[in-house]
């Protein structure tokens, strides 16, 4: 077991673990220590010398990243003398930056920004026309942009290519102050998750061309939730912005950290995923191919349940836990058979050994926890005695509409499918991120997303539906 220590940092003790990095436990604490090269997923690598802290004892400033804990260190991170030192290694990562915050992706959002405002860097001492120039706008390839001489050289996107995905694209070209990153000839950045270099830089050197120019960062708001791309369910920021007249849209994930789950980084396919909840939205109800009210289209399910005694009800594996729920209760009240029978939503070539998995779906161990049975010989022997099918944002028939024929559909989906042309009822959802609710990954985690986006014309989520469904049925009316 790793040994306690008494510390003093800025005059007040604390307890670390000793021999870890001083650096962890000032991030540990949100005391603010600033940085470039440092990072926890990457380990230290000191070279931007940024993170210098003063220690009694040593006679001169030490860096953070690369101090281990003793008992009885008393360290101070403020003062105008360590300050002093931290304001000249700046001054050295400015010579060569170029004015570009008003037109910068990462302005907002930029480490170096950030430090040069604390620092009180009006004025230059560095005529402009004797900046070293570099290349504005390499297409690295995987979506990721470089401008060359916004970078600060702290290389965790080179250590990143290196270490974790071991595909090691990315390099540092020329040398002294020409040093620039880039891609080895013939070889772009081209690996499952090569746009976390985006989130790792501290700066605006690499930007993501999917958000490039799309929104100030001041103007969006964030809510935490789970990526529904697949099982592992890793952790992230829905960043969103309701514009005046327009309805509230997603514009981007970004990784979330969670060390028991994805650590600190995301799949580009995850990352990318929101363009499918925005696009080809079912936002209606249809009775018989006709556009109808929602209330008419619910009341017509509860009537349809209400006469028909032969009913399966197919759920989907990335519905939450409240959603599997109600739909149990409501099928066991009215004897319908439920499965969870989605063989369709399984892809070996997306998994890998990291944190991609094959089940594309966000809760199917909800189903083992609720008893849920999604064998393949208990649903094709439900369908076959059923005559009305309930389908609930379950993709299975997309490839196997003829198992429709004969029967009486009605379907919940967010989003256009075949299905739904199938159906003799078809009702519009709220989608995954557009609803609250618990959901279960691959390691049996139970996790929990609060939604808050604020659409113009919410739709109703399933819970609701089924709550309005059980509400008729106390009634006896329709």
């Amino acid at each position: 077991m790793a040994e306690t220590v008494s510390i003093t940092i800025n005059g007040i003790e604390m307890q670390a673990t000793k021999g870890s990095l001083l650096i962890d436990k000032l991030l540990d604490e949100n005391i603010h220590i600033p940085h470039f090269c440092y990072h926890q997923a990457l380990g230290k690598d000191g070279n931007c010398r940024m993170c210098m802290v003063e220690i009694e004892g040593q006679k001169r400033p030490q860096i953070a990243c690369d101090t281990p804990i003793k008992n009885g260190m008393i360290v101070r991170t403020k003062g105008e003398k360590i300050e002093k030192v931290r304001k000249d290694i700046l001054e050295l990562e400015l010579i060569n930056h170029p004015i570009d915050c008003p037109t910068c992706d990462q302005a907002g959002e930029c480490k170096l920004q950030d430090y040069y405002m604390e620092s009180g860097f009006y004025s230059s001492r560095f005529a402009l026309s004797d900046k070293n120039n570099a290349e504005k706008r390499v297409d690295l390839g995987s979506n990721v942009m470089l401008d060359q001489e916004r970078c600060v050289l702290c290389l965790r996107c080179v250590r990143f290519c290196k270490d974790i995905t071991k595909t090691a694209e990315l390099g540092v070209i020329s040398r002294t102050d020409h040093s620039v990153i880039g891609t080895f000839p013939g070889r772009p950045l081209d690996n499952p998750y090569a746009m976390n270099v985006v989130d790792l830089c501290p700066v605006g050197a690499l930007t993501s061309k999917d958000f490039r120019f799309k929104q100030r960062v001041w103007f969006l708001q964030s809510f935490e939730a789970i990526c529904s791309g697949c099982s592992k369910g890793c952790n992230i920021h829905v960043d969103h912005r309701k514009e005046k007249y327009k309805d509230d849209l997603i514009y981007r994930f970004r990784p979330r950290v969670n060390k028991a789950v994805n650590g600190w980084f995301i799949c580009d396919k995850g990352r990318l995923s929101y363009h499918n909840e925005q696009e080809n939205r079912f936002e209606t109800a249809l009775i018989e191919k006709s556009e109808t009210n929602i209330s008419n289209a619910i009341a017509n399910i509860f009537k349809e349940l209400s006469t028909s005694k032969d009913i399966l009800m197919l759920l989907s594996p990335s519905l939450s836990y409240e959603e599997m729920i109600n739909c149990k209760n409501l099928s066991e009240k009215l004897n319908i058979k439920l499965s969870g029978y989605s063989p369709n939503t399984y892809d070996e070539i997306q998994s890998d050994d990291w944190l991609r998995q094959k089940d594309k779906t966000a809760n199917r161990a909800s189903f083992k926890e609720l008893n849920i049975d999604e064998t393949k010989e208990f649903f094709e022997k439900s369908l076959n005695e059923s005559k009305t099918v309930i389908i609930v944002e379950n993709s299975y028939f997309e490839e196997n509409l003829n198992l429709l024929e004969n029967k009486k559909v009605i379907s919940l989906f967010s989003h256009h499918c075949l299905t739904i042309a199938k159906s003799n009822i078809a009702l519009g959802v709220a989608s995954f991120y557009e609803k609250s609710g618990t959901y279960i990954n691959c390691d049996g985690i139970r996790q929990k997303v609060v939604s808050q986006m604020n659409r113009n014309n919410p739709m109703k989520t399933i819970t609701t539906i089924i709550e309005d469904i059980k509400s008729m049925i106390e009634k006896g009316t329709l």
